[in-house]
Formats: C-alpha cells, sequence, structure tokens
C-alpha cells in the first residue's frame, strides 16, 4: 500500500544528490576501516512470565519496563535513560519480547565474555523480581508467535513479511540469537578477505552450533536450525545477498542496499509505515516516487533502510555474524571465541577460507542438516581445531577443543552453568 506524506519540495537532500554518493556514503558508514583489534556480542532469549501466567503468554512491555528500571530501552519506557548494564551492555527488546544484551567492543573475547556474564546475571535477577523467566533457547518451540511491541517498525516487518510466508512473525516473535561483531579491516584488502572468510565459515559454523529443531508455527520439516530457516525463508532480497564472489564487498554491499525494496517509509504521527510495493531506495532516490511519498530521501532515511538489511553477516561499521542460533546455558562463549581466534591473524583468515570454501555456499543444508551433513560436519571440525590452536588463552581453547570433538561425533551444544535452558511451557 503506498502512503502519502506531507508535501515537501522534491529534490535531493544534502549528501544523497545521486546513486553514486549514496553509494560513497553507505561504503563510509557500514566498513569503518582501522586495525581490527575490538570484538562485542550480541545475546538474545526468550522471556516467559513465571505461573500462575496463563499458558503461551508473554510478559507485557510495561512489567518488563518496570523489571529494568533505569536499564530499560525507550521502545518500552519512552522517558528512561535506557543506561548501561555494569559492564557495559544495553539492553533491548524484540518484538515478541524476547531480551537481548549488546555489549560494549573489547579488545579480547576473554574480557568481552566476563562482562557479559555479569551482566547476564544481572539481567536475570532483575527480570526475576518481576516473575519473568530468561530462557535460553533459539526457537519458541510451545508459544505461537505474537508480537508485544506495538511500534511503527515492527507493524510495517510484519505487514510486508505477512505477504511472503510464515516465517516473518515467527523469525520477529519466536526466534533468538548469538550475535558477534567484530572490525572490518585495515584497508580494502583485509576488509575483503575477513568478509569473504566470514561468510566462508558460515555454513559449517551455523551447523556447529546449531540447536533450534523445534518451532511452533512453522511448516513441517525436520531442521537442524528453524531459526536459521525462518531467517533464510522470509525474504530471499533483503536476507540473501549473492555474496559468495564479491572481490570488493564495499562497493557490492553498497549497490545491494540500494537495490532492496524499502521495507516503509517513516512519517510523523501515529500513522502506518509504508511504503510502495516492490519499490527500492534506489527507485526513491531518483525520484520514481516522488507522487506516492512527496518528498525525496534524507541521509535519516538511508541509515533507517540500512537497519532493515538482514544478510547472514552484516556491515554496520564493522561486521555483525548473524547465522547463530542462540547457545544453551552460558556457551555462547564458545563461538564468540571461535571468531576471535579465526580472525586473528590474516594467515588464520585464510586457512579459515581454505578449510570452508566446500561448503562454503550450502546454508540451506546447513540450517536442515546440520551436523548430519558429513561434508558440513568436517569443515566444522576443522574450523573449530584451527579455532582452538589460535585462541588467546588455555581455557579457550579447551572449550574449541571440546566444541571440535562434540561436532565430530554429531553432537548439538548443550548448556553449562547459567541462564534455563528449558522451553517456556
Amino acid at each position: 500500500m503506498a502512503i502519502t506524506a506531507v508535501r515537501t519540495p522534491i529534490g535531493a537532500s544534502p549528501g544523497l544528490s545521486s546513486r553514486a554518493a549514496a553509494e560513497a556514503y553507505i561504503g563510509g558508514v557500514c566498513f569503518k576501516q582501522g586495525p581490527p583489534g575490538l570484538i562485542g556480542a550480541e545475546l538474545e532469549w526468550l522471556t516467559v512470565p513465571e505461573e500462575p501466567s496463563p499458558p503461551h503468554s508473554r510478559p507485557e512491555p510495561a512489567v518488563l519496563a518496570d523489571a529494568l528500571g533505569p536499564h530499560a530501552p525507550r521502545s518500552v519506557a519512552s522517558e528512561s535513560p535506557a543506561l548501561p548494564l555494569p559492564g557495559g551492555s544495553r539492553v533491548t527488546l524484540e518484538p515478541g519480547g524476547q531480551i537481548e544484551l549488546s555489549s560494549a567492543p573489547f579488545p579480547a573475547a576473554a574480557e568481552l565474555c566476563e562482562r557479559l556474564r555479569a551482566d547476564a546475571r544481572l539481567l536475570e535477577k532483575l527480570l526475576h523480581s518481576r516473575s519473568i523467566r530468561l530462557v535460553a533457547a533459539a526457537a519458541d518451540a510451545a508459544r505461537p508467535p505474537a508480537r508485544v511491541l506495538q511500534l511503527p517498525r515492527y507493524r510495517a516487518m510484519e505487514r510486508t513479511f505477512d505477504g511472503i510466508g510464515p516465517f516473518g512473525k515467527l523469525m520477529m516473535c519466536n526466534t533468538a540469537a548469538t550475535q558477534v561483531s567484530v572490525d572490518a579491516g585495515a584497508d580494502p584488502a583485509e576488509v575483503a578477505a575477513r568478509w569473504a572468510a566470514l561468510y566462508a565459515v558460515g555454513p559449517a559454523l551455523l551447523a556447529a552450533f546449531a540447536c533450534s529443531p523445534e518451532l511452533r508455527g512453522a511448516p513441517a520439516g525436520a531442521w537442524a536450525s528453524q531459526r536459521m530457516r525462518a531467517w533464510l525463508r522470509l525474504d530471499h532480497a533483503r536476507t540473501r545477498p549473492s555474496v559468495r564472489h564479491w572481490s570488493d564487498p564495499v562497493t557490492e554491499y553498497a549497490r545491494w542496499v540500494l537495490d532492496v525494496p524499502l521495507l516503509c517509509v517513516r512519517t510523523e504521527g501515529a500513522g502506518d509505515w509504508a511504503a510502495p510495493p516492490g519499490a527500492t531506495f534506489a527507485d526513491w532516490l531518483c525520484g520514481a516516487l516522488d507522487d506516492e511519498v512527496g518528498r525525496r530521501p534524507e541521509l535519516a532515511d538511508l541509515d533507517y533502510h540500512l537497519t532493515t538489511m538482514f544478510p547472514p553477516v552484516r556491515a554496520s561499521g564493522h561486521l555483525e555474524v548473524r547465522y547463530l542460533d542462540a547457545q544453551p546455558g552460558d556457551s555462547w562463549s564458545v563461538p564468540i571465541h571461535a571468531f576471535e581466534a579465526l580472525l586473528s591473524a590474516p594467515a588464520v583468515v585464510a586457512e579459515a577460507t581454505r578449510l570452508a570454501d566446500p561448503v562454503a555456499e550450502q546454508w540451506l543444508e546447513a540450517a536442515r542438516c546440520g551436523l548430519a551433513d558429513t561434508q558440513i560436519r568436517a569443515a566444522a571440525v576443522d574450523l573449530l581445531d584451527l579455532a582452538a590452536a589460535h585462541a588467546t588463552t588455555p581455557a579457550a581453547a579447551d572449550a574449541l577443543h571440546e566444541a571440535a570433538r562434540r561436532c565430530r561425533d554429531g553432537r548439538t551444544p548443550t548448556g553449562g552453568p547459567g541462564t534455563a535452558t528449558e522451553p517456556p511451557a
């Protein structure tokens, strides 16, 4: 459905005078270049009201805001200071009530994991004070999808994805991930190598850490990662860029972004956000949407459009790995250490890319079969052995060796001490 915004004079905004200017802007903001030295992570959990709540219920946003106090995100408490937790992590909420900790960046995975672990314990206590339980599961096996955040962004997202199939609402409301963020690289060559490596190792590491075989509401079919199935199937244009042979990811990513259909056009007031069906940001930029939208895009519109890109690896200044299931217990530290080690030096990056190359395009196979696919399993074992050999601490090396043994045996991740792993009742 097209929308009509308040009319302003038609014309390109400063900084967006042409497609070339928009591509240059995207390349600059999405790929910050400098010596790689930082790592960060985002951890997501499902949230469940403790009994005697009705079956299949979800925490109300107001209750979550009350539990989080000054740490509540403004999506549920508009006047909140949204303070970080003591370890530097910020709290955000996903549409179905999933809760997320977004860490500060740190120079070493060991410090990152220590800070995140402390913040996760505090988060669990805060929520428990209002009878809310965290569940470390990548997919909700019990509750039908239901959106609790009523923001225009999520209304537009749900409407768009519902027109494609069932996976959009499932992704929004019933899945959780472990995400790892790393620096892009010091120069274009290093950026290209690190980008290629993160995509190449994706299917093997997706399978290594897949642990979501059940997802309430998903179409029939056996999948090792129902969470990644949902991501890969919800909107191909937005989630599956053809990156395998990009020699210059900075340029190609910018071109791809501009040709992805608009999820929505933001408007003032309480109305719905929508966009002309199938229209891309490039269409809007060149004036093809002047009649429907009534204005040309500004830099803020392009910044917002960038947040609606959902590829397996997203360029956000740093490189954000988005293909891992939320891990049981506190075993989320293992993939964080894996990425730190695999990106620790150019020679290691090159070796990881080589080891992963035979299965580098098998995203659907990895999500469906996981470690049951012998070729994918072999690549996962090789990558985890390589990571263990280049781990920065003995404890990380031990954890990565154990993960390699687990994969060699075809076993899925299991949780150690930490947040509850049982699914919602």
